[in-house]
């Protein structure tokens, strides 16, 4: 009976390694008016710039990995890869926690969290981009989406029909991308151009795109459980009179390569074009490039030093969130000299434009209000008469300079986790106040409920890049880890200063690297040992580290454990 067994489990093996495959799609391979189910045991490889027409549907289910190809690898022509929903088609991205749908490059080896650097591995493709029917702020109520060609029609958006619906996206990913078509014409990880109510976005993450995370040019989609960190510029940008909201938002920027805001805000093109922007956005937690860092002059001019502006027109309510650690000031919004122009600042006398039951802390500028709150000009200079104005408005809507007490928030040590803590004033900050209707009221304020350790994990785990490579876990492990009778103990001491232990039990002898990775992916420290079957034990010196969260990384025959180990000195 064994080789007939033997022979069984082959033949299953085979079957399964025959059944995962990899398919190139390039634009001629999606028709408008047609419809698609895609598999999620293939992995679909963008060929180019990939079009969507009117009437195609594209099914994706939970689990499908689709990768963009760089540029140096497509056949077609273009310079970029991406997939593009024209209006009129429709996706269908229906992923889960436990099986995500996963935009990436080419080259992400997806069983390796830490492979790629999130420093110069973002632009590795293009990213994906909807379109709908929706009303946009443009003369003749359409124009051409960013980073495509002008001169190509499935690339248009805008509409009459602000109830249009573009599909759905459930816990999806969308990692490394953002490469550029020209000079300064890039692509956003997630753009929605003119992408109306209809459509459901939940559960969405941006991560290592080299330009804007999430940018939405006009429409009236809401989007809720939004991620993005690490992007070259802008976490959110909205433009063309977006009317639409969220909740639940977080960004997260990196202090040494970060280049723009937690939110830049259009109202519309030309500003005084109807409508303009004002979309409503609860529970939002926005984390700056840190209160002093390199990359910033942290003068109150720079691209830098706002953590959101406002400006053409722009207006949008934020409640119940949380604003910290920006090297400038927290809000600037513009009014422009000539006193008859439509501007944000008249948005906010109007207003159109506000900031409620807000917490803001940790900003380069100063701390008081109206230190980090500025009215600026349209060069973004200071506008010291109208300043006092914004101030007294940010003061009476409850909003206040407070520090929110997160579990981790050590920018130095790389000591990420981002719900309120034990004592935190914005835990109940939320309490007893209103939302509009489609909003969950909360007690707390932010993204993030409030939670210690593992116990009531955001809901960033598991599925977000952002969990698995920045590890928002307790400081002192997650107990016993097991694959295949590998047992992988939590580090000890752990947090460690001079030496710790990494303590294991295999279940025969093998081979046995260990690898400490540093928060953006790099190995720091590496160790390859022969072990015998049972309890073992490496020996690790953390001396020398910087102090911060790391990995540890273990593989010992075909398995690889993982823990978090954080060094303190």
């Amino acid at each position: 009976m064994q080789p007939k067994l033997t022979f069984f489990v082959f033949l299953l093996l085979l079957g399964t390694a025959l059944s995962a495959q990899t398919v190139r799609v390039t634009d001629a391979d999606l028709v408008g008016g047609q419809t698609y189910n895609w598999d999620a045991n293939t992995t679909y490889i963008l060929d180019g710039l990939v079009f969507l027409e009117a009437g195609g549907v594209l099914n994706i289910p939970a689990g499908t990995v689709i990768k963009g190809s760089r540029q140096s690898q497509i056949t077609t022509g273009d310079n970029t890869s991406a997939l593009i929903i024209a209006r009129g088609a429709q996706i269908f991205a229906e992923g889960t926690a436990e099986a995500p749908i996963v935009f990436t490059a080419e080259r992400d080896d997806l069983s390796d969290d830490f492979d790629m650097d999130i420093e110069f591995d973002r632009g590795q493709w293009g990213g994906l981009i909807i379109l709908g029917n929706a009303t946009i702020a443009r003369p003749g109520g359409e124009d051409g989406i960013e980073g495509i060609d002008a001169g190509n029609d499935s690339a248009k958006f805008g509409g009459d029909n602000d109830n249009d619906n573009s599909g759905t996206l459930t816990y999806v990913s969308i990692r490394y991308g953002g490469s550029a078509l020209s000079p300064n014409n890039e692509i956003n990880g997630l753009t929605l151009g003119g992408v109306g109510s209809g459509t459901t976005i939940d559960y969405v993450e941006v991560y290592g795109n080299l330009d804007d995370g999430i940018e939405f040019f006009g429409g009236t989609v809401k989007v809720d459980h939004a991620a993005v960190a690490f992007c070259g510029d802008d976490a959110y940008d909205y433009d063309f009179g977006w009317r639409g909201g969220g909740q639940y938002w977080f960004s997260l920027q990196e202090n040494n390569f970060s280049t723009g805001r937690a939110g830049e805000h259009d109202g519309a093109s030309p500003d005084g074009q109807a409508p303009f922007s004002k979309p409503t956005i609860y529970n939002a937690t926005y984390i700056g490039v840190g209160e002093s860092t390199s990359a910033s002059e942290g003068d109150a001019a720079d691209a830098l030093a706002f953590g959101i502006l406002f400006r053409d027109n722009a207006a949008g309510l934020y409640a119940n969130s949380i604003f910290a650690n920006f090297n400038g000031a927290a809000v600037a919004i513009e009014d422009r000299a000539d006193e008859t122009a439509n501007d944000s600042y008249q948005r906010m006398l109007a207003g159109d434009l506000k900031f409620v039951n807000n917490q803001f802390f940790n900003f380069g500028r100063g701390t008081g209000f109206s230190s980090i709150f500025l009215v600026v000009n349209e060069n973004e200079e200071i506008n010291s008469d109208n300043t006092p104005n914004f101030v007294t408005k940010m003061m009476t809507d409850g909003n206040q300079v407070v520090d929110p007490r997160f579990n981790g928030d050590d920018r130095d040590n790389d000591m990420y986790d981002y719900r309120p803590g034990f004592g935190s004033p914005a835990a109940d900050a939320g309490e007893g106040t209103t939302v509009p209707a489609g909003f969950e009221a909360q007690d707390y304020i932010g993204a993030f409920a409030p939670g210690n350790g593992d116990d009531n994990a955001s809901w960033l785990t598991d599925w977000t890049e952002i969990s698995a490579t920045q590890g928002m876990l307790n400081v002192t492990g997650v107990g016993q880890v097991e694959s295949q009778g590998f047992i992988l103990d939590a580090p000890v001491p752990n947090p460690a200063s001079g030496i710790t232990a990494i303590n294991f039990e295999l279940p025969r002898a093998a081979t046995v690297t260990t690898t400490i990775v540093d928060i953006l992916g790099r190995p720091v420290a590496q160790y390859r040992d022969e072990f015998a079957a049972g309890a073992n034990s490496r020996i690790v010196s953390v001396a020398n580290l910087p102090a911060g969260n790391y990995v540890v990384v273990v593989n010992a025959g075909n398995s690889r454990l993982m823990q978090k180990l954080v060094v303190r000195h």
